[in-house]
């Protein structure tokens, strides 16, 4: 069972997101709240798995909230929602260790699947808004595609392919199905794709594919 929490100061967002999760045997909606602060009382009390964050309310906004939740040894893993494509709180969420993030209106299945994705350790990025996210991001460097280009070229073919989808925004089970190979052994290229890399974070993945030209 995945325990859930939800954060927004919206009642009609927190009321559409008890109906999409409701129904589903394996959650488990262990509580809500309206603000930052609040949210830090209900998830020391309930101790969710998984905490669906809103980054703008009042009191404490979700990017604060994010930082002192994941600063706990015992931290629940954050999936950000958002309204905007390209927002600098969003990106700024997944720099401090964010699990992901997807719109608002995602749709439900989407939405299920990745509460679920997350739960199981998998970052989680809306393809929708993946390539927003990575242009706001690479927007703020100079562009390094020979430097990028060469440190691509030190992934296998397979390694390629998997970080080619991860700057898509896939899910690991999404790129397991379109490659035709297990979801462990997309773990494993994406655990070798970081080393190679240096960094241990889907964006960073993205913005090297992007800034090498390879989507």
């Amino acid at each position: 069972m995945i325990r859930v929490v939800i954060v927004d100061d919206d009642p009609m967002v927190r009321t559409g997101l008890r109906l999409i999760l409701g129904g589903e045997p394996d959650l488990e909606l262990a509580g809500e709240a309206g603000d930052g602060k609040q949210a830090m009382a209900v998830i020391r009390e309930l101790r969710p798995d998984v905490v669906l964050m809103d980054i703008r309310m009042p009191e404490q906004d979700g990017l604060t909230t994010t930082e002192l939740l994941l600063s706990r040894p015992d931290a629940p893993r954050i999936l950000v929602l958002t309204t905007f494509d390209a927002d600098d709180m969003v990106l700024r969420a997944l720099q401090l260790g964010a699990h992901g993030f997807l719109l608002k209106d995602t749709p439900p299945p989407k939405m299920i699947e990745a509460v679920r994705a997350v739960a199981r350790g998998e970052p989680v990025l809306s393809p929708s808004v993946a390539q927003q996210v990575i242009a706001a991001a690479t927007g703020r460097y100079e562009p390094r595609r020979p430097e990028a280009a060469r440190e691509l070229a030190e992934l296998t073919e397979r390694e390629r392919e998997v970080a080619i989808e991860v700057a898509r925004g896939s899910t690991n089970a999404e790129i397991a199905q379109d490659l035709s190979v297990s979801v462990a052994t997309v773990k494993a290229n994406i655990t070798r794709i970081f080393a190679k890399l240096g960094t241990d974070n889907r964006v960073h993945v993205a913005m090297k594919v992007r800034d090498a030209g390879l989507l």
